[in-house]
């Protein structure tokens, strides 16, 4: 998930695309809420909501080719990987932290074994998650089979470290052409995926074995190349109302029911495939051809902007948590599981803001006296 536009002074600013990263990352929670109240996909509340870790993916390629393509003559590998550590790894380490803290309260039917994890092996989890280096499967302590068992979104953070690892070793030097070629492999690639595996649906991706492999570097690969490739080749407009237009359509596309059944999964992947190479580079087009006019406008956007990031990265452990308590409860009240739920999400807002605020932007300050 990539967070780049807000250390941009010299260029024009794309406040709709910090908005439309807090959109995604606020139904991302919702999703996550959900999920463990649903009996399978199928039944899935805001069904397509992973699918906002694509729209980050593309919309880290159009922002790290707008902010740094220009900018390699007066800047070495050194300084871009430094600038980039600097932004995402210090919340790395505090959704860790936070992912240590909750462990032993999430324990329930579902993962049996969770109080019988000695703390030293909690401890070495979380240090092996302050690299952001993904752990096999036998290191596992949950039970899901996580590359970072204490913060499963983490997988996301390691598929966008090695974007930007090749983009600053290779990609950033690729003509248009040999850009555009690709996008346009990486598009065939995850089509053909989309249509012809069992699940019919690109979830996956947060382990460490070839499956799940295959299925983090397919969803990486397309929407980063073709963010980055959007970003050589468009001249963004002027299109009003731009903010709504593309939360909506954002918010539509990830809320969308499951598409057709266990017998026409292909139906499914169509629809997700779609919505990656073609909606996602639309999405952010429009956002970039957007201005927020007004100051209410142009706050709530920087405000989604400023907490997308926290937010995303130190949620899941409270997801750990109410998971948990919604598996030892299975039959309380509708409106106690609401409340739980609510409580939950305005938890994840607070815990992003608070560490935004009193962690993050400290910590990057101070980092940035050694530049």
């Amino acid at each position: 998930m990539n967070t780049g536009l807000n250390f941009l002074k010299t260029k024009a600013h794309y406040p709709i695309l910090d908005g439309l990263r807090g959109v995604a990352a606020l139904i991302v929670v919702a999703m996550h809420i959900f999920e463990p109240n649903a009996a399978n996909s199928h039944e899935m509340i805001i069904n397509h909501g992973y699918l906002a870790v694509d729209f980050f993916f593309a919309l880290s390629g159009f922002v790290i080719g707008y902010a740094y393509d220009d900018r390699w003559p007066k800047m070495t590998i050194g300084t871009f990987f430094r600038r980039r550590l600097e932004r995402l790894q210090p919340m790395v380490i505090m959704g860790m932290l936070i992912g240590a803290a909750l462990f032993y309260f999430s324990d329930s039917p579902t993962w049996p074994l969770i109080h019988t994890v000695p703390a030293w092996k909690v401890l070495l989890t979380m240090l092996l998650g302050f690299t952001l280096l993904p752990m096999p499967v036998s290191m596992d302590i949950r039970g899901w089979q996580e590359m970072h068992p204490l913060n499963g979104p983490g997988w996301s953070l390691f598929y966008e470290y090695v974007a930007n690892i090749l983009y600053g070793l290779g990609l950033r030097k690729l003509s248009r052409s040999a850009l555009s070629v690709l996008v346009a492999i990486s598009g065939v690639g995850l089509v053909y995926y989309t249509l012809t595996c069992r699940s019919g649906d690109v979830i996956g991706g947060w382990s460490l074995n070839k499956e799940q492999l295959t299925i983090g570097f397919i969803r990486l690969f397309y929407p980063f190349f073709a963010g980055l490739l959007l970003s050589r080749i468009i001249r963004p407009g002027k299109i009003k109302h731009a903010f709504l237009l593309s939360s909506l359509l954002l918010a539509f596309l990830l809320c969308m029911p499951r598409i057709g059944g266990n017998e026409d999964v292909w139906k499914n992947g169509l629809y997700e495939s779609l919505s990656i190479i073609i909606m996602f580079p639309l999405i952010v087009f429009i956002g970039a051809s957007g201005n927020m006019e007004g100051v209410p406008g142009s706050k709530v956007c920087k405000f989604l902007g400023d907490i997308s990031y926290p937010v995303y990265i130190t949620h899941f452990p409270f997801i750990y948590v109410y998971s948990g308590w919604v598996s030892r409860n299975p039959g309380v009240a509708l409106e106690v599981n609401v409340l739980y739920g609510v409580l939950t999400f305005l938890i994840a807002i607070v815990v992003g803001f608070v560490t935004l605020k009193f962690y993050d932007e400290p910590v990057r300050k101070w980092l940035k006296k050694f530049e």
